[in-house]
């Protein structure tokens, strides 16, 4: 009884606030005092079956409210809740009291006319109560009062079907950061290397020399694979040798590529789906990588554009083992992930998760199997990377329990074991062939060839289209420029300088990202540096695995990516001083002007990135490769005629003696040593000896070469048949 007194006088006083008949609001006291906790038992009962609204607006009070209120405990029908509105809001009854009784209440509280609107409710609720006094006679009523904490607590999510949660979850999957870069990097790719899916059956880019080869390879290894894996490193060319698989980067992770399609055009055809892949990849890796360490959207795609695109790359557009290498920048985010490390935020021991460190060591894996050309760096930074977290550990483990987890522990020694077993069977062929082939294997006078002065990380190869015709004359200097021009571009030196003052990135780190970018920049000289005594030949004497590189060069690959990382950061501090300058203004939203200047560096980039690629038609398989059984030779042979010859045995893989790579086997130089005088007895004799059946002459082809006139020689005495198949002659050994 006390209880409800005091909760009655709690109400009346609201009411009071009222009693001038305007109709205006509580005060906030008397709302604050209907939440949680408020009043006492009784009155927080009373409002149990009233709604929300009710509950939060205060209650109508008077004596005869309080006489409802205990008759509406007595028949458990709706509790008396009113609330004070304003004039154009009318109060709801209480659900349980009698119609006079609402009327007198009304009356008390508000003006006459509220009155009369409250009785009218009053007994419509009246009506209500009878029916659950009935009820509850019956046995059929509610006897347990509702919990008065359910009118605070949150409505009830709608249960959604399951094809409107299949639809709303990928409607979140369509419009998600990821699939959003990935989808621009597929079209930020086809349209910088234009027109290569123009015609992508019938061209290559920059040439039809190393492409062919390199589309060769990808159609062996799926082939093998399909029909006979354990010969996997004894391919079809270069016969009589073994390990043949092995003499130049294998794209060995590309295999699964070349298990669609059969035949030459769709060798081509493959290439250049791989060519525009590839590029996508780099695009998306290194935005990954730069957002992972910290950068905003702009600043990754700044880093993204400028690794996939950077001048210098251009050049190596025929060289699709260079250009896959998106998988570097991929798995040092995930790696990173993984770590719960970034370059802005530190360490993160909570966001730390094994899954992605585990999976970036398969990327890791991916990668090197795409040949050692790159991949042998990349494997040496890893374990550099391994090496400074292994002291880490050490050094902290006093200071911090597990400063990686035992899941992350776990994870990182599989996947490095992965990592390395890949590594370690791939290696083998390599070294089978450095064994059997001495002359495989480069010396210090052929790094110095290829090692460019100071003056290539400033000039661009001709195939760029803002700086190609510009720079024509710095390449004439240069002694082998293809591989000399190493311009990363003028717009992100001058991005990465910005970010050396100005950047998101701590002092320390920008240091370290410099130091790194010159450290890369003097093994990329070679020999050009010092005589490459403190950069490049100490690695090429004591690492294994090494001196099979030839191009110092491709170091700039690394140059490229920590100076993409230094103009992320600088674009990053740039993007949000301007949301601080937008948040000055009336709407807080950037300006047109302010949008563009965003964007402006990414632009930029990407201009500079723009390609004037020739795309040459490949020549057309001759008919007599379709039909000729081997071991076969083709004449003429050499280094670069080879490599399309390869290219069109691919309809059958019949084996031939025919091959181009990064070196000459003697036995190749043997065999075409003698054929030069062929058709004769020397020729014919040698070349039944190490079981060649046929020999496929392309007319065409012999002009300017040693064997120009051998159609014109007699064959009826040597026993040799001869035959015009399409275009090319073959002699029948």
């Amino acid at each position: 009884m006390t209880a409800e007194k005091s909760g009655t006088t709690g109400r009346r006083s609201g009411a009071e606030t009222r009693a001038d008949g305007t109709g205006a609001k509580n005060p906030p006291d008397d709302a604050a005092g209907a939440g949680p906790g408020s009043g006492s038992p009784d009155e927080r009962a009373s409002g149990a079956d009233s709604s929300g609204e009710d509950d939060t607006a205060g209650t109508v009070t008077s004596a005869g409210k309080a006489k409802r209120t205990r008759k509406a405990r007595r028949t458990g029908a709706a509790k008396a809740a009113g609330t004070a509105s304003t004039a154009d809001k009318t109060s709801t009854a209480d659900k349980a009291g009698a119609g006079t009784d609402k009327a007198e209440a009304g009356t008390e509280a508000g003006t006459e006319a509220e009155a009369r609107d409250r009785a009218d409710a009053a007994k419509k609720d009246g009506d209500a109560a009878e029916k659950n006094d009935a009820a509850k006679q019956d046995g059929t009523g509610d006897d347990e009062p509702a919990d008065p904490w359910s009118a605070f607590g949150p409505a009830p999510e709608p249960v959604l079907g399951r094809p409107r949660r299949a639809v709303r979850a990928v409607g979140r999957f369509l419009v998600h950061e990821w699939t959003l870069v990935v989808v621009a990097a597929l079209a930020l790719a086809a349209a910088m290397t234009w027109p290569t899916l123009r015609y992508p059956r019938h061209t290559l880019p920059q040439d039809y020399w190393d492409p062919s080869l390199q589309a060769w390879q990808m159609a062996w290894s799926g082939h093998i694979l399909r029909t006979n894996p354990a010969q996997l490193w004894h391919s079809n060319t270069f016969y009589p040798e073994n390990w043949s698989f092995a003499f130049s980067d294998t794209l060995l992770g590309y295999a699964p590529a070349g298990l669609i399609g059969v035949g030459p055009e769709h060798a081509v055809l493959r290439y250049n789906i791989m060519f525009v892949l590839a590029h996508a990849l780099a695009a998306f890796g290194a935005y990954a990588l730069a957002r992972q360490l910290g950068a905003g959207r702009i600043g990754g795609a700044v880093a993204g554009a400028s690794f996939a695109y950077a001048p210098w790359l251009l050049a190596q557009a025929g060289h699709l083992h260079i250009i896959s290498n998106g998988g570097i920048p991929l798995a040092l985010a995930m790696l990173a992930r993984g770590h719960g490390w970034s370059l802005r935020y530190g360490y993160r021991p909570r966001r730390r998760h094994a899954g992605w460190a585990f999976a970036g060591w398969l990327v890791a894996a991916w990668q090197l199997s795409l040949g050692f050309g790159i991949g042998l760096p990349f494997a040496y930074m890893l374990a550099g990377v391994v090496l400074v977290s292994v002291v880490l550990w050490f050094v902290r483990r006093r200071k911090v329990k597990r400063p990686f987890g035992r899941r992350l522990f776990l994870a990182d020694v599989l996947g490095g074991l992965v990592f390395a077993a890949v590594g370690a069977a791939l290696a083998v062929p390599y070294f089978k062939v450095a064994e059997l082939h001495p002359n495989a294997e480069r010396t210090i006078g052929d790094i110095g060839l290829y090692s460019p002065p100071a003056s290539g990380f400033f000039t661009a190869p001709a195939e760029s289209r803002v700086w190609g015709g510009l720079h024509e004359g710095a390449r004439a200097v240069l002694p082998w420029h293809p591989e000399m021009t190493l311009l990363p571009g003028f717009v992100l030196y001058a991005l990465a300088a910005g970010g050396l003052f100005f950047s998101v990135w701590r002092v320390r780190h920008r240091i370290f990202l410099l130091a790194g970018v010159l450290v890369t920049m003097a093994l990329a000289m070679g020999t050009r540096f010092f005589g490459g005594r403190f950069t490049y030949v100490p690695l090429f004497d004591y690492l294994p695995g090494w001196s099979g590189l030839r191009t110092p060069g491709r170091m700039m690959l690394w140059t490229t990516l920590l100076l993409g990382l230094l103009a992320a950061g600088a674009v990053t501090a740039f993007c949000m001083r301007v949301r601080e300058l937008a948040a000055e203004r009336v709407p807080p939203w950037p300006g047109p002007w302010l949008r563009l200047a965003t964007l402006l560096p990414l632009a930029l980039v990407i201009v500079e990135g723009l390609n004037a690629t020739p795309q040459p038609v490949v020549p057309r398989q001759p008919a007599a490769l379709r039909t000729v059984d081997g071991p076969m030779l083709v004449l003429p042979s050499s280094q670069n005629l080879d490599q399309p010859v390869m290219l069109w045995s691919t309809d059958r893989f019949q084996p031939m003696v025919n091959g181009g790579s990064g070196f000459t086997p003697r036995s190749q130089a043997r065999i075409r040593e003698a054929t030069v005088s062929f058709p004769d007895y020397a020729s014919v004799d040698y070349l039944r000896q190490i079981g060649v059946k046929n020999v496929v002459v392309l007319r065409d082809e012999l002009e300017g070469t040693p064997w120009e006139g051998m159609l014109d020689r007699p064959v009826d005495v040597l026993g040799v048949a001869r035959e015009q198949v399409g275009e090319a002659v073959v002699f029948r050994l």
